[in-house]
């Protein structure tokens, strides 16, 4: 264990009037701004900016409307802070304009599914890429969660869109997987993944884990306020499992959390 690296870190920009939990704090460029400079004060590694809601039920908006709202953003962060910027898009149109204005990822919620234009997009500019499991569109994806088998399907869907993006161009070092927890999935599905991430770092490829206070957590708990520990509770133990990236609202706790996770990792179980 002693070439275990610092967990990263994902900052989530939501900078949408309907996000499931910060919809319309950070809509105008100033507020969405100083957001982003606390979470890089706070230890982001990387800030994920996103103009479009994938709650479960949300509609989709246009690009342009969708580039409207993101590409101020990416560019002021990009230019006056420094910190990598992702792009969380599903549209080629959206992510090409967003690498221009210094995006340097994208996160593409559909695995590649929703637009065939992303892979191009991505090996183009030398993007990383992160490809994610859906199951549906984020209108329906909550109304079929049935498998054959979880966990293989999934992995089945991750390796079909690795090996589009690498076909494409794109470096097989710059794919990152995401197993798409609350993405057509039930509780007990979530953290059954969760309780599964060997399996998904066995692709070779970096796993990224974006579970911060979703319904797999808020089912459980009716305050608000209780759900950061929990959050904290289910990132470790997916870092614990290998999980390279976790995609958080709560960066300073989360980085206070893995510093240890990080260090348990690096000791290993001798002295």
């Amino acid at each position: 264990m002693s070439n275990v690296t610092k967990t990263k870190i994902m900052g989530i920009l939501n900078v949408t009037p309907d996000s499931f939990y910060d919809g319309g704090r950070y809509i105008s460029l100033d507020k969405a701004f100083k957001r982003a400079l606390d979470m890089y004060k706070e230890g982001a590694d990387v800030i994920d900016v996103g103009g479009e809601s994938t709650r479960p039920g949300s509609s989709p908006v246009s690009a342009d409307e969708e580039i409207g709202r993101i590409c101020p953003v990416i560019e002021k962060i990009s230019r006056e802070i420094g910190v990598s910027v992702s792009v969380d898009t599903t549209k080629s149109a959206v992510a090409a304009e967003a690498l221009k204005c210094g995006a340097v990822m994208i996160n593409d919620i559909s695995g590649l599914s929703f637009d065939k234009g992303m892979a191009g997009v991505a090996a183009e500019h030398k993007a990383e890429l992160v490809i994610m499991h859906i199951k549906g569109t984020p209108v329906d994806m909550q109304k079929n969660t049935i498998y054959n088998d979880l966990i293989q399907d999934i992995l089945d869907f991750l390796a079909e869109s690795a090996s589009i993006a690498i076909s494409e161009g794109v470096d097989k070092s710059r794919i990152i997987i995401d197993p798409g927890i609350g993405f057509g999935k039930s509780i007990e599905q979530n953290y059954a993944i969760i309780n599964n991430i060997e399996r998904f770092t066995e692709t070779g490829f970096p796993v990224l884990i974006g579970l911060s206070r979703k319904s797999l957590i808020s089912r459980l708990y009716s305050s608000e306020e209780d759900r950061l520990p929990a959050t904290i509770a289910l990132n470790a133990v997916a870092v614990s499992r290998g999980a390279a990236f976790i995609r958080v609202h709560d960066v300073k706790a989360h980085r206070l959390a893995m510093e240890s996770i990080d260090f348990l990792k690096k000791t290993g179980s001798s002295v």
